[in-house]
């Protein structure tokens, strides 16, 4: 437990941090944008059922595309959805939503799962629409033809089944074996059975060999599995307890999910509003009416009896006697319903937290760890929720953008950067000078803030900053910091445009003696 001393510590960090308004700078050429860090998109392969909130976290993914570098887009089984294989055989997984409270449903031939659904190539199609004008706001976004080759079937037929290949593991298997440098991030919104057949698959083919060691410390240094949970229990049964050494990183969230009242933090419950989500969100662009709200009557597949949220004007009681599951409560027309595996992918935006560096680090997809809320609770939401804001207008203004092709009419977000390394060794009691540059592309006015983002750092305490210069900060490392602990520094540029966008810079300093 946190003494006093350090609590009331954490709890001042605001008051610690420097603001100041710095000049805009010229605005840049159309179509400019960046990696802060200098390094390569990241590597990723993106895997989906046919939940609704993965459709709308899709919309978002390829609203950001310019980001990755994006090898595969793939249909995946789940625990709560599987296609079946087509020749009538029926399959069942005690403890499933179809065996609970009494529930006698399966064994099934298939489970929530739309015949010839393709709802990655719908969003794809919806994607070739907004292509020309995404492409004047912002370099690097993929063509339409180039993310339609890449959508593949992954193990769809089955919960959990890793009995047989499909295009999607064999595409997993061969990234994983490449001779492509850095991380291959292995993103999947459903459950894991198409990684762990291609795991399984590599080790089959390998174990026996010479060359066993090397591809098993190979392909364990390269996956980077981030996942809303274990979805059909493949983590737990295949992939950890035979790949031990891959990284597997949980990015399931509250704020994100069904559950995003529960955790939003009340000045920005409008975010999930009927209002603020009709005009930012469902009127904008061609991607808006594919974004699934409440009481738009749509059904992912049809007599799901657990997708009631296309229905409007009925009570839960009502629904229940319509035959559906009601398992979470009624919200008004047109408001967020969810977009729970967002944070699959948040951390390895280029907003300049470099959140994808390591687990703990944490961002818009929050970390792995907790964080001192506002009411000086250690919260596991907090992480998450703290950057909703900025996430959601950094949303809204993407989906303007495939809306105009001028560069002018719609906002765009800040550049932050700090000079020199943003990894540096530090010594107790020495000087530190971190100097910053905040500029904005539209010429909006910028309000940039140090602060010290204590949560992720280890040492415990809050240290003091000192504004000397616009975006320069100062402060003493503490004399009692010891060997390893590490300070996170933060540099954010938010611009008064429309809506408010923010970027930042990350500095970690690491004590050494």
């Amino acid at each position: 437990m946190r003494d006093t001393a350090t609590l009331l510590s954490r709890l001042l960090i605001c008051a610690l941090t420097v603001v100041v308004t710095v000049a805009a700078a010229p605005p840049a050429v159309a179509g400019d944008t960046r990696h802060g860090d200098g390094q390569r998109k990241p590597r990723v392969i993106l895997m989906h059922d046919p939940e609704l909130d993965d459709q709308n976290t899709l919309i978002r993914y390829l609203l950001y595309s310019n980001e990755f570098d994006t090898e595969a887009l793939v249909y995946t089984s789940s625990g709560v959805h599987w296609a079946g294989d087509g020749k009538g055989t029926t399959w069942f997984v005690p403890g499933r939503e179809y065996d609970r409270i009494g529930r006698d449903i399966c064994p099934c031939t298939s489970w929530r799962w739309k015949p010839g659904e393709r709802f990655i190539h719908e969003a794809v199609d919806l994607y070739a629409q907004a292509y020309p004008n995404l492409r004047a706001h912002a370099r690097g976004y993929p063509s339409p033809g180039e993310l339609k080759s890449k959508i593949l079937n992954g193990n769809i037929e089955f919960d959990g089944d890793i009995s047989k290949d499909s295009p999607g593991s064999d595409l997993v298997r061969r990234k994983l074996l490449d001779d492509e440098p850095g991380p291959l991030y292995l993103l999947t919104g459903a459950g894991q059975s198409t990684i762990a057949r291609a795991l399984k698959s590599i080790k089959d083919q390998y174990e026996n060999t010479p060359d066993w060691p090397a591809i098993q410390r190979k392909v364990s240094q390269k996956a980077i599995i981030q996942s809303w949970g274990d979805q059909d229990d493949t983590y737990a049964k295949y992939i950890g307890p035979d790949w031990p050494d891959i990284e597997f990183r949980q990015m399931a969230t509250t704020i994100w999910g069904y559950g995003a009242r529960r955790a939003v933090l009340p000045e920005d419950a409008e975010l999930l509003s009927a209002a603020w989500t009709k005009t930012n969100v469902s009127d904008a662009g061609p991607f808006g009416p594919f974004y699934r709200v409440w009481g738009d009557g749509k059904q992912m597949a049809p007599g799901d009896i657990f997708d009631f949220f296309g229905f409007t004007g009925l009570t839960a009681e009502q629904l229940q006697e319509m035959g559906y599951i009601v398992w979470t409560s009624l919200q008004e027309k047109g408001s967020w319903i969810s977009e729970g595996d967002t944070s699959i992918f948040m951390n390895l935006l280029d907003n300049g937290l470099r959140a994808g560096t390591d687990a703990t680090w944490g961002g818009w997809g929050g970390r792995a760890g907790t964080d001192l809320a506002p009411d000086g609770a250690a919260s596991t939401s907090y992480p998450s929720t703290r950057w909703f804001r900025a996430a959601q207008h950094d949303f809204a203004a993407r989906l303007k953008w495939t809306t105009t092709p001028r560069y002018d009419a719609v906002n765009h977000a800040p550049d932050v950067s700090v000079s020199g390394r943003l990894d540096r060794d530090v010594r107790p009691g020495r000087l530190v000078t971190l100097n910053g540059r905040v500029t904005d592309p539209d010429r909006d006015a910028v309000t940039a803030t140090w602060w010290q983002y204590t949560d992720a750092g280890t040492y415990p305490g809050a240290v003091e900053l000192t504004q000397s210069r616009p975006a320069q900060v100062r402060l003493y490392v503490p004399r009692d910091a010891e060997p390893g602990q590490t300070i996170h520094l933060v540099l954010r540029g938010t611009d008064d445009g429309t809506p408010s966008l923010t970027s930042y810079q990350r500095v970690v300093l690491t004590v050494r003696r």
